[in-house]
C-alpha cells in the first residue's frame, strides 16, 4: 500500500513542476516540456493504479497517451518553427500572428 502512495506522490510533485512551469514561462519550448511532464505525471498515475489493482488496461492506456503526447510535441515543434521564421522568437508574449 506504501508503494501506491509513493508513487502518487511522485506524480503529484511531476504534475506540480509541470503547471508552474507553464504558469510561470514564457518560451514556447519550455511550455510544451511543461505540459510533457503533466502528461507524464498522467502516466505515472495510469501504471501506479494498473500495477495496483492487478490489471494492464492502465498500462494500456498510458502506451496510447505516449504515442499522443509524442504528436503533440511533433506538431507544437513545427509551430513553433513556422513562428521563429515568421517573427525570429518563440517568445509567446511577442506573437501576435492572429490579430490585425
Amino acid at each position: 500500500m506504501s508503494d501506491l502512495y509513493s508513487y502518487l506522490l511522485v506524480a503529484a510533485i511531476v504534475f506540480t513542476i509541470g503547471a508552474y512551469g507553464i504558469i510561470t514561462q514564457r518560451s514556447g519550448i519550455k511550455i510544451l516540456m511543461s505540459i510533457e511532464l503533466m502528461l507524464n505525471a498522467a502516466n505515472i498515475n495510469l501504471v501506479a493504479f494498473s500495477s495496483f489493482n492487478g490489471d494492464t488496461a492502465g498500462q494500456v492506456f498510458a502506451l496510447f497517451s505516449i504515442a499522443i503526447a509524442a504528436a503533440e510535441a511533433a506538431i507544437g515543434f513545427a509551430i513553433l518553427v513556422v513562428l521563429f521564421r515568421v517573427r525570429d522568437t518563440i517568445n509567446l508574449d511577442n506573437i501576435n500572428i492572429l490579430r490585425w
